[in-house]
């Protein structure tokens, strides 16, 4: 999986968490908490589907990694290819 994959699957779970937010102008180098609505538990979520859809575990430590859309891809994308 690409980055830009991995950016797509972030924004896809946003897209179902918050279907009310405009996701066509998030910016990748911007914390998405400052660009959208989202509270500590779309965040959560987040990290949820992330699990259930996926596979993919991301510990509460490592929570950091997942600010914006580039660190999303950036601390994800690794995580998705070892699924392979």
């Amino acid at each position: 999986m690409t980055k830009d994959e991995c950016k797509k699957v972030v924004l896809d779970i946003i897209a179902e968490i918050a279907p009310d937010e405009e996701l066509s102008d998030v910016k990748p180098d911007v914390a998405l908490r400052e660009q959208l609505d989202l509270d500590s538990m779309d965040f959560l979520d987040i990290v949820m589907e992330l699990r259930k859809k996926h596979g993919i575990e991301v510990p509460e430590g490592e929570y950091g990694n997942l600010v914006s859309l580039d660190s999303c891809a950036e601390y994800l994308t690794p995580k998705f290819n070892a699924l392979v």
